[in-house]
């Protein structure tokens, strides 16, 4: 890996530290090559702090250090992308990212829909829709969706009209994200299971 130290007069790459779990970015620092050979050596990401003007391994007085999984380097040589582990918060002011953000993972579109019926179902009281009035009926009901659906798909399946099959397996997936939440669970609990049954 060949880092161009040497292209900014003060020796130092821009650093951005990403989550190597949730793909999130949590900061931004500084590496001069002791900050990076000393990442390599302790499993730590280190940076060299322009404001006490020398290295500073991240977590050193909080404790919530960086623990380094991969290092990339950009296609001009001159910065770097390291994924990390973090063990606590990244940002000095206790969040989770320098951004303010919560350092969750995310499931795109996914994520947005179970935020939806997430709200639906807290604001029944407040608000017509299928969501709340679904659940309102109960697990069963809810559980008995989920098994039509699967059905449907089973049939579609069998059938050469792709429509039909796409649109029923958004259905099954849209009615499997209300069970799951119906039983106090969200997707990244079965994504868990799923990564915990991967062969190393």
């Amino acid at each position: 890996m060949k880092i161009d130290f040497n292209k900014n007069s003060d020796g130092l790459v821009p650093t951005v530290i990403q989550d190597a779990q949730t793909k999130n970015v949590l900061m931004l620092g500084y590496m001069n090559q002791e900050a990076f050979d000393k990442t390599i050596e302790i499993g730590k990401v280190t940076f060299f702090s322009r404001s006490k003007n020398r290295l500073w391994t991240k977590g050193e007085e909080s404790g919530n250090f960086l623990n380094m999984v991969s290092i990339k380097i950009d296609c001009d040589n001159d910065s770097l992308l390291i994924q990390v582990n973090p063990t606590g918060p990244t940002c000095h002011k206790g969040t989770d990212t320098c951004w303010s953000e919560e350092n969750t993972m995310s499931y795109g579109f996914l994520s947005k829909l179970e935020d939806i019926i997430s709200d639906r179902i807290k604001n029944a009281d407040n608000q017509k829709s299928y969501i709340a009035s679904l659940f309102a009926k109960g697990i069963n009901k809810v559980a008995q969706k989920v098994g039509e659906e699967a059905v449907e798909v089973v049939i579609e399946a069998k059938d050469n009209n792709d429509d039909l099959f796409l649109n029923e397996s958004a259905d099954l997936l849209f009615h499997y994200l209300m069970l799951l939440q119906a039983k106090g669970y969200k997707l990244d609990d079965v994504i868990t299971i799923l990564e915990s049954r991967q062969k190393m």
